[in-house]
């Protein structure tokens, strides 16, 4: 799975999805399938009852199923029971509601919405935007977010000019360049933030956005400028990179006197968001 997150909309409720580039399939999830076919207040209990009354069902459903990284109400990612677009079908077979049908339109809706953002990729930009905002991001970080991601498609692109493609590659580069602009890896950023598994990114504040994109754009040009050869001499771009960013942190820490690498976590600065979705399927 990668990490290309979305909700969508049906009758104003949301579905959490998740697209598989390498599968090219969305993984819905379940739980929000249900709750909207059936209205219940609780996915989980109901889908027990679905399953003992359909025993081919619950024979087939460790197959339909799988446990898929989602965003929960409270902004983190956890394993959600998820299906794509043919199990999530098989599951609606089994539940007997007038919405099956508007559903199973939406469903082929969305499906087509994909083709029509592969063909036009501006589309799945606006369609991030939307996601944060209704996450209750303003609209500054959401700017500073996407200037983000196109940074990091363009440093990762260069990467892959330069022969590096393996992804634990491409995790160890992006350790050396947080850690020469910020202080920490990766991993020790997110512990310093009270995080897990939810993404660094978005939990930085505006301007930790603003300075780990501006160790990217310079890892990016100098990699250009210097046309490394592999893994080693991509790493010291990483760190060249870093440091430019680690200077300008330093001379905005000096002027404002206060640390730029922050505490601070994406609860801590947007907006609640109402939960109004039902409790997660996590088994």
């Amino acid at each position: 799975m990668n990490d290309n997150f979305a909700i969508q909309l049906f009758e104003g409720k949301n579905v959490r999805i998740v697209w598989d580039a390498e599968k090219e399939k969305y993984y819905f999830a379940v739980a929000d399938i249900v709750q909207i076919l059936t209205d219940t207040v609780n996915s989980r209990d109901y889908i027990k009852k679905m399953l003992r009354r359909d025993s081919e069902l619950k024979s087939k459903w460790g197959t339909i199923c799988t446990p898929v990284e989602m965003l929960a109400p409270d902004g983190k990612h956890r394993k959600t029971q998820a299906a794509d677009l043919e199990g999530i079908l098989r599951i609606i077979q089994a539940i007997p509601s007038k919405k099956a049908e508007p559903v199973k339109q939406w469903l082929a809706e969305v499906g087509a919405q994909r083709i029509d953002q592969m063909i036009d990729p501006e589309q799945t930009f606006q369609m991030a935007v939307d996601d944060y905002r209704r996450q209750g991001y303003s609209d500054r970080w959401i700017n500073e977010r996407m200037k983000s991601i196109k940074n990091r498609k363009e440093l990762t692109d260069e990467w892959e000019r330069s022969g590096v493609h393996d992804k634990k590659d491409f995790a160890i580069l992006t350790n050396v360049l947080t850690k020469a602009w910020s202080g920490m890896t990766t991993g020790q950023y997110k512990q310093y933030k009270g995080l897990t598994k939810e993404n660094l990114r978005d939990n930085m504040t505006s301007v930790e956005l603003a300075l780990n994109s501006l160790a990217e754009v310079a890892t990016t040009e100098i990699s250009r400028q210097r046309n490394p050869k592999g893994f080693e001499e991509s790493r010291k771009t990483a760190q060249a990179g870093g440091r430019i960013a680690k200077n300008a942190r330093k001379d905005l820490e000096r002027e404002i006197g206060h640390s730029i690498v922050s505490h601070s976590k994406a609860s801590d600065f947007i907006a609640p968001v109402e939960d109004v979705e039902a409790k997660e399927l996590t088994e």
